[in-house]
């Protein structure tokens, strides 16, 4: 085992002016753009194909890609039958780096649906840039990703830094769960090779005041409870009372699953034992955030988390699993609600699950705690459509966590910090199977307030700038130290 820790030598003042002029005077107005593009992912628009939205966004990001001043770089948007576009682009390094080890570097274009609330002035396809944020859907969540890979790309070749191999996947359909992924991952095995170091661009920061690495994310199961009672509606004042109603079933149903009054998830194949040094990295998160762990919320007044340890709130957002009922059907809008017993209640369940746990088994105990011995002899249907692992890290290696430390230092002015996410970014399970012996960095600019997938979402640019400069460092720490090892065993990398 080696333990060389290469040093990284850049002109970081040259570096951080290029970036920052870039995104000035082509990243924002680029991202202006791709913002006014509603390129909902598949799940949320059927008709993707024929309405064109995710083709006009690869589209507009291909253009910019192919612009950029940097020999032999390869761009070409890969279109498999029947499935979303994936942009992929490749260097093969600079001299003598050339032809090394790979780096992966990954982010995604598609985008969540609109989501009612924005503020006056705000929408989701409409940018608005409010001094140091950028809002808008899509822009943090990731379209920024491939123009700060191919920034800090460019900025390496312009300033006498190094990289070796590097391989950028763009996909358009991650919001979705990354289900054609797959098929691109096996279609291009050959070109991509066996990355040992994997850059995810699509994750989030605790704070916009230094780097953060992603070092576990939760998976999900989700899906839809049904109860039936009755075949149609009828008068309340006739049938309460002899006939249960479908809401308070289904509210009997969900208590088999999860403690309303603490909201722990009662199935065992849904808690884990959190490793000690993800309950340390969490004590050391929650020492830079304090009470930002749960003030970056929007709480109404007077409303308060569910604890008061904040390190012990950052395992229940990360390491510990949650349900929550994300939508319905069956009951009416206020205005139309009679005095009618209701046939029927839907529920759109969303069950968070811890990193290392087996989502095929939650699904199982789940399908059985709703559906056995219905209250009633209710009709009961639950079915999980979005069935996704989460992932645990590999152990980092020091030359990564030096690095790591390095860039967060140089560009932010603050040491590095780890933590686990709540979201899934079902990319990251599929290339930790794929790639075992790769090291990881994810990475991201959702940050407090930043708010992906709801109403009033931004992109904090000072941040995005910062971040840029970073992925430039560790590229070249990756292309240092695979020389460095080169022919001798690595620690992990």
């Amino acid at each position: 085992m080696t333990s060389e820790i290469p040093e990284v030598r850049l002109d970081d003042t040259r570096i951080s002016a290029f970036v920052d002029e870039a995104w000035e005077r082509e990243i924002i107005p680029e991202l202006e753009t791709y913002i006014e593009i509603p390129a909902k992912s598949p799940a949320f628009d059927a008709d993707w194909r024929a309405n064109g939205h995710i083709d006009e966004a690869v589209a507009h990001i291909e253009a910019w890609c192919r612009t950029r001043e940097i020999e032999d770089l390869e761009v070409e948007v890969v279109r498999l039958e029947g499935r979303t576009p994936l942009i992929y682009m490749e260097h093969p390094g600079i001299a003598p780096y050339a032809g090394g080890e790979t780096v992966l570097l990954y982010g995604h274009l598609d985008k969540q649906p609109e989501m009612s609330g924005w503020r006056d002035g705000l929408g989701p396809w409409k940018p608005v840039r409010e001094n140091d944020k950028l809002y808008g859907r899509g822009g943090a969540d990731d379209g920024y990703a491939a123009y700060a890979s191919l920034t800090a790309i460019e900025a390496l070749h312009r300033f006498d830094g190094k990289h070796g191999r590097c391989v950028i996947l763009i996909e358009g359909c991650e919001e979705s769960g990354s289900y054609d992924l797959p098929f691109y991952i096996d279609a291009l095995a050959e070109r991509i090779g066996a990355p040992n170091l994997v850059v995810c661009l699509d994750s989030g920061c605790g704070n916009y005041d230094q780097l953060w690495s992603t070092t576990s994310l939760r998976g999900l199961v989700s899906g839809t409870l049904r109860v039936d009672i009755l075949d149609e509606g009828v008068h309340s004042g006739d049938a309460s009372g002899i006939v249960a109603s479908s809401f308070r079933i289904a509210r009997q149903l969900l208590s088999r699953i999860d403690d309303e009054g603490s909201g722990a998830v009662r199935v065992a194949s849904a808690n884990v034992e959190i490793p000690p040094e993800r309950v340390t990295q969490a004590g050391v998160a929650a020492q830079n955030l304090g009470d930002m762990v749960w003030r970056k919320f929007p709480f109404v007044d007077g409303a308060r988390a569910t604890g008061s340890d904040l390190a012990e709130l950052i395992l229940n957002r990360t390491w510990r699993p949650a349900l929550s009922v994300t939508g319905q059907s069956g009951l009416p809008n206020l205005g139309d609600a009679g005095n009618v017993l209701r046939p029927t209640t839907s529920l759109a369940l969303s069950l968070r699950i811890p990193p290392t746990a087996r989502a095929s088994e939650i699904v199982v105990d789940l399908e059985k705690a709703l559906t056995e011995d219905p209250p009633y002899g209710a009709r009961i249907t639950a079915e999980f459509d979005t069935v996704a692992d989460g992932w645990d890290a590999p152990p980092l290696a020091g030359w990564l966590e030096a690095a790591t430390d390095d860039a967060s230092m140089t560009y932010f002015g603050k040491p590095a910090v780890y933590m686990g996410e709540g979201g899934t970014i079902p990319f990251m399970g599929m290339l930790g199977e794929k790639f075992p012996d790769a090291q990881f960095l994810i990475t991201g600019l959702l940050g407090p307030g930043s708010n992906a997938h709801g109403p009033n979402e931004f992109l904090h640019i000072p941040t995005g700038k910062k971040l840029t400069a970073c992925v430039a460092h560790l590229l070249m720490a990756h292309a240092l130290r695979s020389k460095a090892a080169a022919g001798s065993p690595g620690d992990g990398a």
